[in-house]
């Protein structure tokens, strides 16, 4: 496709009012419902079935933000009973948050790749338009 990406549209039912923050979420993960949440609204690109999915995405975020705040007080490394000294356990929690937060992230249309996915423009009636044929 030449030009303009197309605009991510409203689905058909799409919520234009969303839920408040689930009590039961982290604070991290909280901070980032609050954050993502006025985006997803104002597209109406998220309907009631996507609310669990939309939780574990922050939840997720939230603990990538748990973690690191965890390496930063408490350093990248430890050490154990035999002296070893070895990579902090938070970064395994750490990296398979931020693995899944991506992953749900482009699920939600959260990222600039996802948002550009749209169903073709009125105007681009086959796919062989941008051939000149």
């Amino acid at each position: 496709m030449r030009g303009r990406k197309p605009e991510l549209k409203a689905i058909e039912g799409g919520l234009a009012r969303l839920p408040p923050v689930p009590s039961w979420l982290p604070g991290e993960a909280k901070a980032e419902w609050r954050r993502v949440v006025p985006g997803l609204r104002a597209r109406k690109t998220i309907t009631r079935e996507d609310l669990p999915m939309l939780e574990a995405y922050c939840l997720a975020a939230g603990t990538v933000r748990r973690m690191q705040a965890t390496l930063a007080s408490e350093g990248d490394t430890v050490t154990s009973a035999k002296g070893e000294v070895r990579r902090h356990p938070a970064f395994q929690t750490m990296f398979q948050a931020l693995t899944e937060s991506r992953r749900l992230a482009a699920e939600l249309g959260l990222t600039p790749a996802s948002r550009n996915k749209a169903a073709p423009t009125e105007n681009s009636d086959d796919d062989l338009s941008d051939l000149d044929l």
